[in-house]
Parts: structure tokens; C-alpha cells; sequence
């Protein structure tokens, strides 16, 4: 039944002198101290969300503690999770019931911790979600920009080569396993592209303002596509959740191969 629901790129630190397991409070403070959460004014709380057993030889990683991911989880003997999307969100109900309370039940009762970065793991300059993206996609990043006052949520960078939307439209369904929605601009070469994972539609004419000749995120606005055809810049939604698988497997991978522990990225689908 799992495997009808996910599918798996596993990742396993081979050193063989490597120690079996590493304290809870390390492996936290480790993570703390890689993506400083402490300088980020975020929409939930970054680090241990939940408390489980005091060793950790196995870290599963994924993109959102959903319930499908946690009995993925189970089923690798997980003893901690890292994800992207967590828990606790500011503006949602507090109350530990229905979906919320099967989750945390579930963890629990298996003494797994879970551990949840959201902004500190799209911003981190090596493992986060937009370096890794643009890694992925062969972009070298130039600069960053964002909203006046916010981080700088918006990196800007270039192709090896000039592209035209078409062949970067074959290259992100290659790179990602999804043909991304385009809201064509005027643009007949493509050179500067800015982008920014996940839900980042918002930031597009902070992009365009860039100079920019391609915006690409995970989702997109009734907006956006006006802004695409009215500034001549290619709009491209190439999924919240493709775009967001990248970061949490590069750190869960990092710290593994520094702590000497197991690690597995299990990717659950999801269309959004």
C-alpha cells in the first residue's frame, strides 16, 4: 500500500567507522546551528516540534510531515524526521484534534522527533530549497532581492547558455518529473531567470524588477498571469512540492554524512 503512495531516493551515509547513533540534543543543536533559525521571523516555529527517543540512528526525510510520510517513515524504522513543512502554523486552529491529532499521535507512540525548517531551509546559501533548485536547473546565482524589510527570499541568476522558453520548459519536466505551467511572456531569449520555491507568486514583479527574462515558483496567482503578458517576463509554477524536495534532502544528507547516522528522503506525491 506505501509504495502505491511514494516513491523513494535513498541517500545512506556508507563510512563504516561511522558511530551507530547520535544524541537528540546534538543532532538538534547540530541542525540549529546549520540553519540558524533564530534569524528568521517565520509563520511557525523552526526546529524540534516533537519529542521522541534520546538517540537518533535513523533521520527520514521529506518535504511535509504528512500521515502518509510518517507511516513511510515507520515502516524505515525512523528515530527522528526533518521536513520542510511542519506543524503549528501561525493562524491555524491550536487545538490538537482530527488530522493534527492522528499525526502527533502517531509520532508519539513511536517516540519519533520530528523536526520542521521552513524559511532558515529555503534560504540556506548551500542546502536550502532555492540554491538547491537553482543547482538543479544549472542557474548561477548573481544576486538576491526580495521585499523591502523582508529577507531576500529571490535569488537572480543566469544560464550557462542562452535557452527560449520552450527548451527551458523541456528542462525543468526533465530536471523535475513535472511539466510546469507556463504563462508565456515576450521574452525570445531566455538568459536572467529569478526564482524562489514554493508558494513565492507574490515576489514575481520584485523579479521583473530585477530584469529578469523568467520567474520560476511553486504555485501560481489569477495575477500572475496578467503580470506575465503585460511585462513580457515568462511566468513559470513548476509546483509547490517539486520545487521544495531538494533542500531537506541535502541537509538530512549533510548531517548524516557529519554525525555518522542513516539517512532517507522519502517523497510522497503531490500535484500542488
Amino acid at each position: 500500500m506505501l509504495e502505491s503512495l511514494t516513491h523513494y531516493t535513498e541517500k545512506v551515509n556508507s563510512n563504516p567507522m561511522a558511530e551507530q547513533f547520535v544524541k537528540l540534543d546534538q543532532f538538534e543543536a547540530e541542525l540549529n546551528q546549520l540553519l540558524k533559525p533564530w534569524l528568521f521571523k517565520d509563520y511557525c516555529p523552526n526546529g524540534l516540534q516533537v519529542e521522541g527517543k534520546k538517540n537518533i540512528a535513523k533521520l527520514v526525510s521529506g518535504v511535509t510531515a504528512s500521515k502518509d510520510f510518517i507511516d513511510a517513515a515507520l515502516v524505515e524504522n525512523a528515530d527522528a524526521l526533518l521536513v520542510h513543512h511542519g506543524y503549528f502554523w501561525r493562524g491555524e486552529d491550536p487545538s490538537i484534534v482530527g488530522i493534527k491529532k492522528d499525526r502527533i499521535q502517531k509520532l508519539l507512540e513511536h517516540d519519533v522527533s520530528l523536526f520542521a525548517y521552513h524559511l532558515p531551509l529555503d534560504m540556506h546559501e548551500e542546502f536550502g530549497n532555492n540554491a538547491q533548485l537553482g543547482k538543479l536547473l544549472n542557474l548561477s546565482t548573481v544576486s538576491a532581492t526580495g521585499k523591502p524589510g523582508e529577507p531576500k527570499l529571490v535569488l537572480i541568476g543566469e544560464l550557462s547558455a542562452p535557452s527560449n522558453i520552450d527548451l527551458f520548459q523541456q528542462t525543468i519536466n526533465e530536471k523535475l518529473n513535472r511539466n510546469p505551467l507556463i504563462v508565456r511572456g515576450t521574452k525570445e531569449q531566455i538568459k536572467k531567470v529569478g526564482w524562489c520555491t514554493g508558494a513565492a507568486q507574490n515576489y514575481f514583479e520584485i523579479a521583473i524588477a530585477a530584469g529578469v527574462d523568467a520567474y520560476i515558483t511553486g504555485e501560481i496567482s489569477e495575477p500572475s498571469a496578467h503580470v506575465a503578458r503585460e511585462s513580457g517576463v515568462h511566468f513559470i509554477s513548476a509546483g509547490h512540492h517539486a520545487t521544495e524536495r531538494y533542500g531537506v534532502q541535502a541537509v538530512g544528507q549533510h548531517l548524516a554524512e557529519k554525525l555518522g547516522i542513516e539517512h532517507k528522503f522519502i517523497d510522497i506525491d503531490n500535484p500542488a
